[in-house]
């Protein structure tokens, strides 16, 4: 690990803070663990540079402001690879969300490599290197770190600096250079890492099987059980699982005889929270109609939207190619629904996938663009 800088004290961290004001970017990513935890437990920051590879370690430096500081200067571009936890748990550490970023999934789904990449296959396909992947399930929190696991860590800025300057290169010369403004824009919206206990219940597996109160009780237990997570920093499903919000949701159990025909509520839990449980439920049968959550209505085309569907399906599918990107990296059959029933605001409509496929769905639909076949391909021309 001769070329990795070890960073373990607050002298190191200033002389390293120090060389990194100097770059006009950097390669970021970390590790960390939260199987037990409400809030992820950040254990590494690795930070590369054409000239530098560093692996700082927080669990040995108390304030780590200094590189903060750096992480969230405006100057400085933030290179990433599926970048949400790594701004998620600085944004919890330091308040902020570094900007501006770059991340290199998303770049890669406007080269042609797919939606959704991993950081492995991107390394294999940009360097024809195979990455190591025997420290996948290391526990970052256990000390001291070998020189196998170091050196792990760091080829995840290592390879990621030698990638950007590949990718911005071949996005300059396609002229997609500024298409993806918007997409690092939205990932780094501070609105995205700012948890609202009181939204949580939308987000609860089945929660499209209740309805009136029902929701008002769900969303006042929801929030309960996020406010409990955050408090004792603990998983939501230590506190409650999502099977037993939604059956309490359903039932709406007034006594602790109720509370036993929950299952998933072992006595234990009734012993601890019953009590708790019987008061949030009945605040929220008490909320009057007003204040009740309203889900929001599911998209349903009919028979001849959907023909309509499929056709500028193979519209987006034929401006994929010819853009040679997947079609997925564009948009989803849920997005062209939408654009059908009248989203403006989807996605597709806007940006670089309005320039690729979204003008064309929507000429399509409009009537001003047609579909045709000629030697076994799928033809777009404007109508007369």
């Amino acid at each position: 690990m001769s070329d990795i800088r070890y960073v373990d004290s607050p002298s190191m961290l200033a002389a390293l803070c120090d060389d990194l004001r100097k770059a006009d970017w950097l390669a970021v990513d970390t590790e960390f663990i939260r199987e037990k935890t409400y809030y992820p437990r950040l254990c590494l920051v690795q930070i590369g540079t054409p000239d530098i590879v560093a692996c700082v370690d927080p669990l040995a430096i108390e304030d780590l402001a200094p590189l903060f500081d750096v992480l969230n200067d405006t100057r400085i571009l933030k290179v990433l690879h599926a970048a949400h936890q790594d701004l998620e748990i600085v944004h919890q550490l330091s308040g902020q969300v570094p900007r501006p970023i770059f991340d290199t999934q998303v770049a890669a789904s406007v080269l042609g490599q797919g939606e959704q990449i991993g950081y492995g296959k991107l390394v294999q396909n940009a360097l024809g290197l195979e990455l190591d992947k025997s420290h996948a399930r290391t526990d970052w929190s256990q000390r001291p770190l070998d020189d196998d696991q170091l050196n792990y860590a760091a080829d995840d800025v290592r390879y990621l600096a030698q990638i950007y300057p590949q990718m911005r290169e071949t996005l300059g010369e396609l002229g997609r250079l500024d298409w993806l403004d918007e997409d690092f824009d939205a990932i780094s919206d501070e609105s995205r890492f700012v948890v609202e206990p009181e939204a949580m219940w939308k987000k609860i597996k089945g929660v499209q099987f209740l309805k009136g109160a029902q929701l008002a009780v769900l969303q006042t237990l929801a929030a309960w059980r996020e406010r409990q997570a955050m408090d004792k920093d603990k998983p939501r499903k230590w506190i409650l699982s999502d099977d037993v919000l939604i059956d309490l949701a359903r039932r709406t159990p007034s006594d602790e005889n109720g509370l036993k025909k929950i299952r998933g509520l072992d006595d234990r839990a009734i012993e601890r929270r019953g009590r708790k449980l019987l008061e949030l439920i009945q605040e929220g049968r008490n909320r009057p109609k007003s204040e009740w959550p309203v889900l929001k209505p599911r998209m349903r085309l009919e028979p001849e939207q959907e023909a309509l569907a499929d056709a500028a399906m193979a519209v987006l599918r034929q401006s994929s190619l010819d853009a040679n990107i997947s079609a997925g990296a564009i948009a989803t059959r849920k997005d062209v629904e939408a654009v059908i029933l009248g989203d403006e605001d989807n996605a597709l409509l806007h940006g670089w996938r309005a320039h690729l496929a979204g003008d064309q769905i929507r000429d399509f639909l409009a009537g001003t663009l047609r579909l045709s076949a000629r030697d076994g391909k799928l033809l777009l021309s404007e109508t007369d």
